[in-house]
């Protein structure tokens, strides 16, 4: 068994020594890091800041007024229905609704934040790795050449 398998291998090895062997990247998908890429971020500091105020002045108080006005219809048509079955069904379907604005009050609330604090991050970052290089460079003894 083991002259097989040196035998096989002993072929696999000379068909191997007769191709040559390369490699090549077929490249990376367009981006603000890979090469000739657009060198920008998707969004500006400016534009996370409008949709974060967005969120804030019109889709957390629209969304808080729908849900008010919803939860005012749907008391108004339980009472109506009280004695019905209807009226368990929809106070169901209520207390359901509710658990779903408030998980999208906080998604909305989250998204919120992040859009503020990534600004913020990317300064803070940029800051911090230009910190990291100044002593190098003040260190070095090509200074006052």
């Amino acid at each position: 068994m083991s002259g097989e398998f040196d035998r096989q291998w002993g072929q696999a090895r000379a068909a191997a020594a007769g191709r040559q062997v390369e490699m090549r990247l077929n490249g990376a998908p367009p981006g603000p890091l890979s090469p000739g890429g657009s060198g920008t971020f998707g969004s500006t500091p400016a534009q996370k800041a409008a949709a974060a105020n967005t969120i804030e002045t019109e889709l957390q108080p629209n969304t808080k007024s729908a849900t008010e006005h919803s939860d005012e219809a749907t008391d108004t048509a339980v009472k109506g229905f009280e004695g019905w079955d209807t009226a368990p069904g929809l106070k169901k379907v209520a207390d359901t609704w509710d658990k779903q604005v408030k998980v999208l009050m906080g998604r909305l609330s989250s998204e919120k934040s992040a859009l503020r604090g990534a600004s913020g991050l990317f300064v803070r970052n940029d800051i911090g790795l230009g910190d990291q290089f100044r002593p190098i460079g003040s260190q070095s003894k090509l200074n006052g050449l």
